[in-house]
Formats: C-alpha cells, structure tokens, sequence
C-alpha cells in the first residue's frame, strides 16, 4: 500500500522541528504492522536563525563567529544527530524533512541522498536554474560568477552551494533531510565554514536569480510534489520488484 503525508509546520525553532520528527517518526514505524502501514510523512519547515552542529569530531570547530557576535544577530546553536558537519538554517531557507519508510521504498542511504538531490536538481530547473551535483561533497551546488554571485558558465566559475543536506537513519526510517536557500540572509553563513568545506560559497535562488527569484512559498510547493512524484516512482519500482521476486 502506499500512503504519503504531507505537512508544512509555518516557522518554528531548530527543537520544536525535532520534535515534530521524532513523533512522526514513531508514528510511521508504529504503523509498519498496521492495516494502513504510512509510507511516509514530508514535512515542511522554515526555521528561526540557527547553526546545527553535528556530532562529527571537529564540527563545532567550524563556528568562527563569537558568541557574543552569535547573540547580537540572533543566531542561537544547537547540536544535531543528523549525518554531515555544520550549517546555517534561517529565515528565507526552505527545509524538507522527509520521514520515509526505507524499507517499504527498498532505499538504501546512498540511492535516498541521490534522490533528494534530484529532487532539488529538478525543482531548481523549473525555476530556470541549472543546478548539480559536486562529486566530492553532498548537496546541490550551481555554477557562480565569483565576482557577481550570479549564474554563469564562464571558465572563471565556481561551484557554489545552494541546497545542503544531512540525514540520519532509526529503523530504516529518515530523519533529517534538506535546506535550500531561498531569500536566506546569506550573511549568516559567514559565521561558520558551511559544512566544513573551506573556500566554498553559498548561493540562493534570490542571489542567483534577482527579482526573477520565486517565493518560498513556490519552492515549496514545487519541491514537495517533486519529491512526491519520486518517492511514488520509488515504490511503484520497489513493489514491482517485491511482485517479481514472489512469482519466480
């Protein structure tokens, strides 16, 4: 059976997020033996200024701004059990956190992220962004005029982050998920190395795209029926091959 929610959760702080996670979390395993087992749940969320440092040795590192500095913007941390190092969630950033049944979808961790980065990859191209993957690093990334920050494919680009990424796996269940930058205050980002990666920008769709830049509310909406046309395309293959291996 296939049964997919969605739920967008306004503005809310890093831990009240966490806990609507978490609870559904419980909820999508609890019902594994149920007559209407739930496939998954897409939760949508846009967070107050934060840094979330994972639990990876050396992330906290990676904060260079005081605390001092950190309180005067608004900006609080909180450490996170999700996958990757450090970054920046605030206004103006649209975060996914789908919590999906692995199992049910036949996902292993590495096919998910590439999933979620194809989602963002195909969100970004309804909106005329040509975004990628980096092979050296997880997340979306866009050619970047360095001079200008906006959109190019000069030889004199750089790659620039737009969407980073992190998960976190209890009983074949996710966690965690995506955060793409819509309006954010790009700021922020200079109080931390963003995913530990040294000398590698961040970029938004406002900064790439000017006033041609969407609304977050339009992101959303795209990325929430991307992401549900490919977590259904993902179950249909998984219960054909369930199907399959049955009748030989």
């Amino acid at each position: 059976m296939y049964h997919l929610e969605t739920r967008h959760l306004g503005r809310l702080s890093y831990a009240l997020a966490y806990q609507s996670q978490a609870a559904t979390l419980d909820r999508v395993l609890a019902s594994r033996e149920s007559a209407d087992p739930i496939t998954g749940v897409i939760l949508t969320v846009e967070h107050e200024p934060v840094i979330t440092v994972s639990r990876r040795a050396g992330a906290a590192d990676h904060i260079i701004a005081s605390r001092e500095l950190l309180a005067s913007m608004g900006i609080t941390i909180e450490e996170t059990d999700r996958g990757g190092d450090i970054t920046y969630h605030g206004p103006g950033q649209q975060v996914v956190y789908p919590i999906l049944d692995l199992n049910a979808l036949n996902l292993g961790l590495h096919a998910y992220m590439r999933l979620l980065e194809q989602t963002v990859m195909d969100t970004c191209a309804t909106f005329g962004v040509p975004a990628q993957r980096d092979t050296t690093a997880t997340g979306v990334w866009v050619m970047t005029d360095p001079t200008t920050g906006r959109l190019t494919t000069t030889h004199t680009c750089q790659l620039a982050k737009l969407c980073a990424m992190g998960v976190r796996v209890r009983r074949w269940i996710s966690m965690h998920g995506l955060a793409i930058n819509v309006t954010t205050d790009l700021r922020h980002f200079a109080t931390i190395v963003p995913c530990g990666l040294h000398n590698r920008p961040v970029c938004s769709l406002q900064s790439l795209l000017g006033s041609n830049a969407p609304t977050i509310d339009e992101v959303r909406a795209t990325l929430v029926t991307t992401l549900s046309q490919h977590i259904e395309a993902q179950h249909n293959t998984a219960a054909s091959d369930r199907a399959a291996r049955t009748s030989s």
